[in-house]
């Protein structure tokens, strides 16, 4: 832990030159006797480092004294910083590093490596992360709960075999599967996980997954296994459903059980709530496409009001119009 600190000390004395005992005091989480014991430290080992004291005091590196531990070209580090969010501190919305919990590490490394990045090419590295903004998730994305990422993703890093209930084919049944989690991918904003199963290698969405335990065992690789190059072959079988269908419908509480209990076939993530109205409720529902949206909801006659996306609503007007017609007799 100290010669991590020691170097996050001496890369923020080169980005600042000067900086008073207790701001790194409060940027390091150490105490003020800390950072001077620190210094001493760093002056020992022939870094040109001290310790002023006084009201205008504070820990100072010669100027001029610059190591470049990052090797990184000027091109290099505009890369990195415009995929990893804006040096300063503020992040360009919430992606797949923050839904793995390492959204804060990893503006804490972007941080440090611009303090080594020389000081001619950091203004370009910081404009570019300002001005160009990445953001990987769809448009179409509903707000996907993936409660059980965390745990996946220990199984993934440390090779333990899991059992996990996932939704099956069959309306409102599970299947329960023994998996070994070889990796993850992140689509769009959207979770996959890549497993090796009693029927080979399948691919299984994230946010379906209803329960997942240890078994207490650890699973072998398979030699020569890359998850890059597994998913390449297996995302053709994905990339149909794409970030499904979403739309907006509007019913009475007395038909959501019947509705959650005659459509989990045609929808890839579990039905939200939006609002409560009196007695009718406002669902948020991911269809599988506008085909599987319309063979759902036509069934329920005038019990579901659809109130987005609008082409789905003219849709299912459309259809009860015609239907209306070739009853009229």
């Amino acid at each position: 832990m100290r010669a991590d600190r020691l170097l996050s000390l001496l890369l923020l004395l080169q980005a600042h030159q000067r900086l008073s005992a207790p701001e790194l005091a409060r940027r390091l989480e150490v105490s003020v006797r800390t950072i001077y014991r620190d210094t001493e430290a760093l002056s020992a080992a022939g870094i040109p480092v001290y310790a002023e004291r006084g009201r205008y005091g504070g820990v100072v590196l010669l100027p001029g004294y610059r190591t470049d531990m990052s090797g990184l070209t000027a091109a290099e580090a505009q890369a990195l910083f415009v995929f990893s969010g804006n040096p300063a501190g503020a992040a360009q919305g919430r992606g797949p590093v923050d839904d793995l919990g390492r959204g804060r590490e990893l503006r804490q490394a972007v941080r440090k490596l611009l303090s080594v990045v020389p000081a001619a090419q950091r203004p370009d590295a910081t404009r570019v992360a300002e001005r160009i903004v990445v953001d990987a998730v769809s448009w179409r994305r509903t707000n996907q709960q993936v409660p059980y990422l965390g745990v996946l993703q220990d199984a993934v890093l440390t090779d333990r075999r899991l059992r996990m209930r996932y939704p099956s084919r069959s309306r409102g049944a599970e299947h329960e599967y023994l998996i070994d989690p070889y990796g993850l991918v992140a689509k769009a904003g959207v979770w996959y996980l890549l497993a090796g199963t009693a029927d080979g290698t399948r691919t299984f969405r994230v946010s379906r997954v209803r329960g997942l335990v240890d078994v207490g065992a650890v699973f072998t690789r398979p030699d020569g296994l890359d998850v890059g190059e597994l998913w390449q072959h297996t995302r053709s079988r994905v990339q149909p459903e794409g970030d499904g269908y979403p739309a907006r419908v509007r019913l009475h509480e007395a038909s959501v059980a019947l509705l959650e209990r005659t459509c989990a076939d045609h929808l890839l993530e579990p039905i939200e709530t939006e609002s409560v109205e009196g007695e009718r409720r406002v669902l948020r529902l991911c269809f599988r496409g506008h085909e599987h949206a319309m063979a759902v909801l036509l069934g329920y006659g005038g019990l579901v009001e659809v109130i987005a996306p609008p082409e789905l609503r003219s849709s299912v007007a459309a259809a009860v119009r015609a239907a209306a017609i070739l009853y009229s007799d």
